[in-house]
Order: structure tokens, then sequence, then C-alpha cells
């Protein structure tokens, strides 16, 4: 039983870590930089709902909108500032020191953005309304929270309209075709300043939801939402292999999994311990992740 309700809770703490990856690698994808910022844009957006929670009677619903809209603004914010400045590209060759000029740029709107957050409500934790108040489902011996299961939910359509978009749009046949060669896709006319500016804010949003789906089910909000955003989803990210969604959904589960049953057993020390060792043995085994073993899986299926 023990095993079982571990591992309930772990999907369900994985299922925000998948949505934090997918963000991550939606960016990261398209312009093969990596945007540090995207878990303060998260707080941020975060912390304009709460002090809309503060000063209003706004519904839950009203508060999402609000985290949502923040924090794409503060996504196109970031793309402005740190992305669009670096776009120039030589042949299919990113110009020489403009993915590091943008990271470095990104990370210190990280830090603006978390001095924003903590002027605008300066205290270390404050109240967010939850989604749900209510004691835990009885499922016989195990336990399920409503907020659990809003949340999970929540990711699996978000996965699904994502997937959706990607693959039976105009917008997604764009997208991935700046994935494969943005030099090409420029030259066959994809307008590719739009559709980066266009990917950025579908990240940022997905963020903006996550974000509020952890607060909402937690009931509270610290200035420590951007660090555990960052870390988690680029831990996710990196598990499940670089520029891959599905591989980045895959990552965020069995994250969410190790970390609950490595707490159980092992006890809360251990946990993160365990994760960063599972990033160390698959970046040295298979430096492409958990993407890399599912292609070559599936290659092998369709050989045989």
């Amino acid at each position: 039983m023990d095993f079982a309700q571990n591992t309930l809770d772990g999907l369900t703490s994985g299922a925000a870590y998948a949505l934090l990856a997918v963000g991550f690698t939606l960016i990261f994808g398209t312009l093969r930089r990596a945007n540090l910022a995207y878990g303060a844009c998260i707080l941020f957006g975060v912390y304009i709902a709460t002090w809309v929670a503060q000063r209003s009677d706004a519904g839950l619903a009203t508060l999402a909108l609000v985290a949502v809209a923040a924090c794409v603004l503060a996504g196109a914010y970031v793309e402005r500032l740190c992305f669009a400045p670096h776009r120039e590209r030589r042949g299919n060759q990113v110009a020489s020191g403009a993915g590091i000029a943008a990271m470095v740029a990104s990370f210190a709107l990280w830090m603006q953005f978390e001095e924003a957050a903590t002027l605008l409500l300066p205290r270390h934790m404050y109240a967010f309304p939850a989604l749900y108040e209510g004691a835990p489902l009885a499922l016989g011996p195990l336990s399920l929270r409503v907020e659990a299961i809003v949340l999970f939910a929540a990711t699996a359509c978000l996965l699904a309209v994502l997937w959706l978009v990607l693959q039976r749009s105009r917008f997604g046949v764009a997208v991935r075709a700046l994935i494969d060669d943005p030099l090409a896709a420029g030259l066959c006319g994809i307008p590719v300043a739009r559709v980066f500016a266009l990917v950025f804010a579908l990240a940022s949003a997905i963020g903006g939801i996550a974000g509020f789906l952890v607060v909402a089910a937690h009931g509270q909000v610290t200035p420590h939402l951007g660090m555990w955003a960052t870390l988690k989803g680029m831990l996710a990210m990196m598990i499940g292999g670089l520029g891959s969604l599905p591989g980045a959904v895959l990552g965020g589960f069995l994250l969410g999994l190790l970390e609950s049953h490595s707490q159980w057993y092992l006890g809360p020390q251990s946990r993160d311990l365990i994760a960063y060792l599972l990033l160390f043995t698959l970046l040295a085994l298979r430096p492409g992740g958990l993407a890399s073993w599912m292609t070559r899986w599936t290659s092998t299926r369709s050989a045989s």
C-alpha cells in the first residue's frame, strides 16, 4: 500500500514537472538556447495573481487568467530583450557567442523578476486561494487529494491540446520546420521572428498554468517558486532529452515518481540527491536522455 500511495503522489508531482519541462523544451527545441528566466516569469505571474487575490474577491478562474497573462507578458519581455537581438544566423549555425549572450541576459532578467516580485509582496510566504479545501478522497486504503486530480487532468488536457496544435495546425508545421532547419524555413516564407515570439508566448502560458496549479494545490506561495520551477523543469527536460517533448513529459513523471519513492524509503534528505544521480547516470550512459532510448527502441521494433 505504501508503494501504491507513493506512486499516486509521485504521478501528481510528475504532472507539474512535465508541464514545466514542456515549457523549457518548447523554447530550447526551437531556439537551441536555454531560457533561465522561465521559472522567474512563472514566479512573477503567480505573484501578480496573489497581489490581485489580496485586493479583490476574484475567483480561481480569474486568478488563473491573471497569472497566465502576467507570465506571457513577462515571457514577451524576456524574448524581446534576451533572444530577439541574438537571432542572427550564419547558415545553419547560431552566430558566435549569441547563445551564451542570450542565456546570460536571461539570467539577469531572472534576478530582475525576483526582485520585482519580492518588492510587490515582501513577506516570505503568502496564502493563495486553494483549489479544494475538503478532505482527500478515499480509494480503499489509498487516499487521493482532489487538487491532485485537477492537476493531473489539467496536465493531460494541456498536453493533448499542445499535441494537436503542433501536429494539426499551420503554426505547428511552422514550429517543426524551424526545429528541423531555421534557415530553410525562413527561405520558404515562414515568418521566423513571429513564430519564435508565439512559441515563447505558448511556453509562458503553459508555465503560468503550471505555476497557478501548483500554488493553488498547496494554498501558498513563496519567493522560492522561481528557483524550484527552474530546477525541476530543467532537470526533467534533461532527463527526458533536450528538445524532445515526449521525453520532457516522460522525464517529468519519472522525476516525480523517483522523488516520491526515494523520500519514503530513504528519507527527505536523499530525494534531490537520487534525482541528480539519475541525471548524472543518464548523461554518462546516454547523453540524449530518455528520448534517445525511445528512438533506439522504436527503430529496433521497426527493423524487426
